[in-house]
């Protein structure tokens, strides 16, 4: 479905993707894990189009997307949940999930969208008409997911969803993660710091480092791997 080759991607002169090249398959949840500052989110940033690679190749359904407009991106069926949720703080929660489905005409289908969505995080309808940023954070990341699937992505990009959350929330959001994938076939490419939760969920992993990858597995295989335990999983 998504196939990066080679991509180098630079912040000025610094070089933050030092020539990363991997897979996503369609209908998979896949897990990019590392420290901070390893190049995670600049590969997210890459994949759509916010900070453009300056050389290599990004190809999403076998067509190049590397030298596309971010709104050209997301109309091809890609789009980013932020780090840091990044909601419209001052519209209300209609409003922001509206804005998500900025590119869409089909009135009807963006109707059973967010009939869909009150029913996986129940409080948004309740708080429907409540500005975002009264919001808790746990509710705040509820709608930033919300308001990306209302896009209807092909594969939805996740950057640190557990980031400042509480531990139950965590799980809560992990379980809609899975059922996003299971029930709408969402591909989903999740960078994660906690590993041990991310590894649980996907099916396939991948180890960056220094804007490198260095270790690619199947997501049991990455659970197991002794230098994974000992860097990532605190054991």
């Amino acid at each position: 479905m998504l196939k990066l080759k080679n991509v180098k991607t630079y912040y000025g002169n610094i070089q933050a993707l030092k020539g990363i090249s991997l897979e996503i398959l369609e209908g998979q949840i896949i897990t990019l894990i590392g420290a901070n500052g390893a190049g995670k989110t600049t590969t997210l940033m890459s994949i759509c189009g916010i900070v453009p690679p300056r050389s290599g190749e990004i190809r999403f359904m076998s067509q190049p997307i590397h030298h596309l407009s971010p709104n050209k991106i997301v109309s091809l069926g890609i789009c980013q949940v932020p780090e840091g949720r990044r909601i419209f703080p001052y519209l209300t929660v209609m409003e922001n999930l509206d804005l998500g489905a900025f590119l869409r005409n089909d009135k009807r289908n963006i109707k059973q969208d967010m009939a869909y969505i009150f029913e996986l995080f129940p409080i948004l309808a309740e708080r429907r008409h409540q500005a975002g940023g009264t919001l808790s954070g746990g509710e705040q990341q509820m709608l930033a997911i919300s308001r990306a699937l209302m896009a209807r992505p092909r594969l939805l990009l996740m950057d640190e969803p557990s980031l400042g959350l509480a531990p139950l929330v965590v799980k809560q959001i992990f379980e809609i993660i899975k059922k996003i994938n299971a029930e709408n076939n969402t591909t989903i490419f999740l960078v994660e710091q906690n590993a041990n939760l991310a590894l649980k969920v996907a099916h396939k992993g991948y180890v960056m480092e220094n804007g490198q990858i260095t270790l690619e597995e199947s997501a049991e295989n990455l659970l197991s791997n002794e230098k994974v335990k000992k860097a990532y999983l605190g054991l």
